[in-house]
C-alpha cells in the first residue's frame, strides 16, 4: 500500500469518526445531557430530583443492546481489522478508584467526559476548566501507567 493511499484511509477513517462524534455529540445536546442543572436535579436525590434522565439511559440502554447485538455477529468490526475489547474483568483499585472519581467530577460539575467536550461549543470558561483538568488527569494516568 503506498503513502497515498495509507493517507487516504486515515481521512476515510478521520470523517466517519467526527460524523460518529457530531452524532453523539448532537445526541449529547437533545437528550439535555449538556446542561448542567438537568444533570446534577438527577443527582439530587433527596432534593428537587429531576427523574427524566432516566429515559436517555435506558434508550441508551437499548440501542447499545441492539447495537452489540448485530455487531458481534460479524467476524469482525467495519473500520478494524479486531474487536477491541477489555483485557481483563477483574475489578481492582484502579477500576475503583477510576470510578470514584468519575462519580465525583459528575456529581460537582454536573458533566461526564463526553457531555464535557460536547459543552465546549457553548465557550464557557469553566467547561474548558473542567474539560482542561480531565485531559491533564488522563495524561497523568497514562504515563503513570507507562512507567510501570
Amino acid at each position: 500500500m503506498t503513502g497515498t493511499q495509507k493517507q487516504s484511509i486515515h481521512l476515510t477513517y478521520a470523517c466517519y469518526y467526527f460524523i460518529f462524534g457530531a452524532l453523539f455529540g448532537a445526541g449529547l445536546s437533545i437528550s439535555g445531557m449538556t446542561d448542567q442543572n438537568k444533570v446534577l436535579g438527577f443527582l439530587d436525590l433527596f432534593g428537587e430530583w429531576d427523574p427524566t434522565l432516566i429515559f436517555v439511559m435506558a434508550g441508551g440502554v437499548v440501542v447499545t443492546f441492539i447495537g452489540y447485538s448485530a455487531i458481534f455477529k460479524r467476524k469482525m468490526p467495519i473500520l478494524s481489522k479486531a474487536f477491541m475489547l477489555p483485557k481483563t474483568t477483574v475489578i481492582d483499585i484502579n477500576l475503583v478508584l477510576g470510578s470514584a472519581l468519575f462519580g465525583i467530577g459528575w456529581g460537582l460539575y454536573g458533566y461526564c467526559p463526553g457531555p464535557a467536550i460536547a459543552s465546549l461549543a457553548q465557550l464557557n470558561w469553566e467547561t474548558f476548566l473542567f474539560v482542561f483538568a480531565m485531559i491533564g488527569g488522563m495524561f497523568l494516568r497514562s504515563k503513570q501507567e507507562s512507567a510501570k
